[in-house]
């Protein structure tokens, strides 16, 4: 087994290990952190002209964006979660668009909306109901 594929395992059996114990609150940081890194892969493959690279990558950031839409509790909280529902539906097509655009200043612009979103989550804590 090559270096690489050493790393990659160990980081696949750390990354089940995190979310087996994680709290909820943890799980949706680590969803945030994870499309946060997808979307600055895609940046870098658009920037390699990397085209198929980008299109998985953005594809993956579009999975863990509706992820997290998936998670909010509409049926307690659909007043106060519409605004988040609708950002995150504004965040999927923007991405959507910048991978058929290949425009990484769409990515930017998601990225800083979804930094600002973890940024709040990760300010309330533990205390709050997951969004």
């Amino acid at each position: 087994m090559n270096r690489m594929a050493a790393l990659r395992q160990y980081q696949k059996v750390n990354s089940h290990a995190q979310t087996a114990v994680a709290t909820p609150h943890r799980l949706v940081q680590m969803l945030m952190e994870a499309g946060l890194d997808r979307i600055a892969q895609a940046k870098g493959a658009i920037e390699r002209k990397d085209i198929p690279a980008k299109g998985l990558l953005i594809g993956k950031a579009i999975e863990i964006i509706g992820g997290l839409r998936e998670g909010l509790d509409m049926e307690k909280q659909a007043e106060a979660l519409a605004h988040v529902d609708n950002l995150y539906v504004y965040m999927m097509k923007r991405l959507a668009e910048s991978n058929i655009k290949s425009d990484p200043r769409i990515l930017d612009e998601v990225s800083g909306l979804l930094t600002t979103l973890k940024e709040g989550w990760d300010a309330i804590g533990d205390q709050q109901p997951v969004l």
